[in-house]
C-alpha cells in the first residue's frame, strides 16, 4: 500500500507519462518516440484539470441559485468524464489497470475466449473508474477495486465480439470491434427496445433524412454553438429576479459570459483529447505490428475507440434532439438529481454501436437513446455518493483540480456513471456484496463460455 501511495500521490499528469513510456518502450518503440506518447497524455490530464476547474468555479452558484428558484434538487454537479478519468487513474487500481488489463486480454486470446485485442488503451480508464469506485465502496479494498475492473473489461471484451460483425457490416471497417464499455452499454437497449419498436405497425417507415437535417442544422450543430447556447440558457434562469437589483447590463455580461465558458469547455474537451489520441495512436500502431506477427492467419479483431465513427450523420442528428430533451427530462424526473453540463460532449458516444441495430434509423435511436438516458440519470444520482467519496480522496491526495468537487455538491458524470454495465457490477457488489460478487462471476464466466464456443465453431 504504501508504493502504491507513493504512486498515487505522484498524479495521473506524472504517473501515466511513466507507466506509457514503459509500456512503449516494452513493445519496441525507441524511447524519443515512447516518451513523447507518454508526455502527451500528461499534457492531457493537465489540460483536463484545467477544462473542469473553469466548468465547477464558474457554474457553481448559477445552479445553486436555480435550484432555490425552482426548489430543485439538482445537488449532483456534472464534472464529466475528466472527473471521472481522474478518479479512475489516480487510484491504487488505476495505477496498474493497463498491464494487469492487457495481461488478461492474452490470456483471454490464448483460450479462445475472446477475438479482440483491445488497443484502445485511453478508454481502459472506463475499467479503472467502476474498479475505484469501488475500492473506496470497500474502504479501499483492491480484491474488490480489481475484480470490479476486470469483469467489467471481460464482459467489455466479449461484447465487443459478439457486436464485431454487425459493426464491420454497417461501418466498413473489416476486423475492427469496439471494445469500450460505455458504447456495449446500448446494446441491450437497441436490442431489446428496437424489438419492442419494431412490433408495432408502420414504425419501421418512420424515418428522418438524417443527411437533410444535419446540412439543415449547420452552425448550430457545433458542440462550441450548443455550449453557448446552454451556457446563456442556464445564466438567464439563474438571473430570474436580478434584472432590478444588478442592473440589465450586469445580468447581459454575465449570460453572455457563462455562454462563452460553457461554448469554451464543449470545444475544448474534444481538443484535449485529441492530445491523448495523439500520444497512445504509436502506441496502438506499434502493438497492431506486434499483434499481427504474433497471431498471423489468425481471425482477430482489433478493438479501437468509438471516436472513428462518431461523426454519422444519424448520431449528430439524434445528438441535437437528444440535448434539450435530456435537460428537461433531468429537471423534471422524480428521484433524479444530476443536470448533465460537461456530459452533453459525450452524447455522440451513445450511437457507435446502437446504430448498428437500428440500422441508422433516426426515430428508433432517437428512442432507444432517450430511455436509456432517462434510467442513466437514476445511476449517476445512485452512485454519487460513492464517486463523491472517490474524487474528495483523489483530490486530497493529488490536489488533481479535475476531481474537485463543488462545495455542496455531489460527483456525477453521464459519462460510464450512466452506464449500465458500470452500474450493475456496481449495485451488485454494493448492496449484496459476496452474493453478488458470486453473481457478476457467474455471468463473466458464462459470457465467456458461450463466446469461446462460437469461436470454435467459426474455426471449423
Amino acid at each position: 500500500m504504501n508504493i502504491f501511495n507513493y504512486i498515487i500521490q505522484l498524479g495521473a499528469s506524472v504517473m501515466m507519462p511513466i507507466i506509457f513510456t514503459i509500456i512503449g518502450l516494452c513493445i519496441g518503440m525507441k524511447f524519443g518516440k515512447a516518451l513523447k506518447s507518454g508526455l502527451y497524455v500528461g499534457v492531457g490530464f493537465v489540460g483536463l484539470g484545467i477544462v473542469t476547474a473553469l466548468l465547477t468555479d464558474n457554474f457553481k452558484d448559477p445552479l445553486q441559485a436555480i435550484e432555490n428558484i425552482f426548489s430543485l434538487n439538482l445537488s449532483v454537479f456534472d464534472m464529466g468524464w475528466p472527473a471521472a478519468a481522474s478518479v479512475a487513474y489516480n487510484t491504487a487500481v488505476g495505477a496498474l489497470i493497463i498491464p494487469i488489463c492487457l495481461g488478461i486480454n492474452f490470456l483471454m486470446i490464448i483460450t479462445k475466449t475472446t477475438r479482440t485485442v483491445n488497443i484502445d488503451l485511453w478508454n481502459y480508464w472506463h475499467f479503472a473508474f467502476i474498479g475505484a469506485v469501488v475500492y473506496f465502496v470497500f474502504d479501499e479494498s483492491l480484491l474488490w477495486g480489481y475484480f470490479a475492473a476486470i469483469v467489467c473489461y471481460i464482459i467489455t471484451l466479449v461484447m465487443a465480439d459478439l457486436t464485431a460483425d454487425k459493426f464491420q457490416k454497417y461501418y466498413d471497417l473489416p476486423g475492427i470491434s469496439v471494445p469500450q464499455p460505455f458504447c456495449q452499454s446500448f446494446t441491450p437497449f437497441a436490442i431489446c427496445i428496437g424489438w419492442l419498436l419494431d412490433r408495432i405497425p408502420g414504425f419501421d417507415k418512420l424515418n428522418i433524412d438524417a443527411e437533410g437535417l444535419k446540412k439543415k442544422f449547420g452552425v448550430l450543430g457545433e458542440p462550441l454553438v450548443l455550449g453557448v447556447i446552454v451556457g446563456m440558457i442556464i445564466a438567464a434562469v439563474a438571473h430570474v429576479g436580478d434584472y432590478k437589483t444588478l442592473g440589465a447590463f450586469k445580468v447581459i455580461k454575465d449570460v453572455l459570459f457563462l455562454g462563452v465558458t460553457m461554448g469554451a469547455v464543449m470545444e475544448l474537451i474534444p481538443r484535449i483529447t485529441k492530445l491523448f489520441i495523439d500520444g497512445l495512436m504509436p502506441i496502438s500502431d506499434k502493438t497492431k505490428e506486434v499483434i499481427a506477427k504474433k497471431f498471423n492467419g489468425k481471425k482477430i479483431h482489433i478493438g479501437m475507440s468509438p471516436a472513428l465513427v462518431i461523426g454519422h450523420p444519424t448520431a449528430l442528428v439524434c445528438t441535437l434532439f437528444l440535448i434539450p430533451t435530456y435537460i428537461i427530462i433531468s429537471v423534471v424526473l422524480p428521484g433524479n438529481q444530476f443536470l448533465p453540463l460537461a456530459s452533453l460532449a459525450g452524447l455522440f458516444y451513445l450511437f457507435p454501436i446502437m446504430l448498428p441495430y437500428t440500422k441508422g434509423n433516426v426515430v428508433k435511436t432517437y428512442i432507444i437513446g432517450l430511455v436509456a438516458l432517462l434510467l442513466g440519470l437514476w445511476f449517476v444520482t445512485d452512485m454519487a455518493p460513492d464517486f463523491t467519496k472517490a474524487a474528495a480522496a483523489v483530490y486530497a491526495q493529488t490536489q488533481d483540480k479535475a476531481a474537485h468537487v463543488p462545495d455542496g455538491f455531489q460527483a456525477g458524470s453521464m459519462d460510464f456513471a450512466s452506464s449500465l454495465i458500470g452500474y450493475v457490477i456496481y449495485a451488485l457488489t454494493k448492496y449484496a456484496k459476496y452474493v453478488g460478487m458470486a453473481i457478476l462471476t457467474v455471468i463473466t464466466v458464462v459470457m465467456m463460455a458461450i463466446n469461446r464456443r462460437r469461436i470454435v465453431k467459426n474455426q471449423l
